[in-house]
């Protein structure tokens, strides 16, 4: 998987979501290894979006490779246990990082 196949994943996932109700969630995704690179996820009055950019007022940072995010993603890694066993690291707001897991969870369901 690519970098950009990662997010246009993401995207879907995201944008498939059922996100009434969900609060402001800002994270930025910081990709290590071979396909690395940046890219946001912000959710806003109920609409989220995804985008191949840095994002400087974010709620969390996650920090992880393209085959970790890429199972947490597809719910084959849970988020908690990733960071856990310190496949995924987060710098900054934990409770906004776990919102954000939720509604993978969520999303995963359908």
């Amino acid at each position: 998987m690519t970098f950009n196949d990662l997010v246009t994943k993401v995207r879907g996932k995201v944008c498939s979501a059922n996100l009434s109700g969900v609060p402001f969630i800002a994270i930025q995704v910081n990709i290590t290894g071979k396909e690395s690179g940046v890219f946001y996820i912000e959710i806003k009055d109920g609409k989220g979006s995804v985008e191949p950019y840095e994002y400087i007022d974010r709620s969390c940072a996650f920090t992880v490779d393209i085959t970790n995010f890429n199972k947490i993603v597809d719910g084959k890694l849970d988020p908690v246990a990733a960071y856990t066993t310190g496949k995924l690291k987060v710098d900054g707001d934990l409770g906004k990082a776990l919102e954000f897991s939720n509604l993978l969870k969520q999303a995963n369901k359908k």
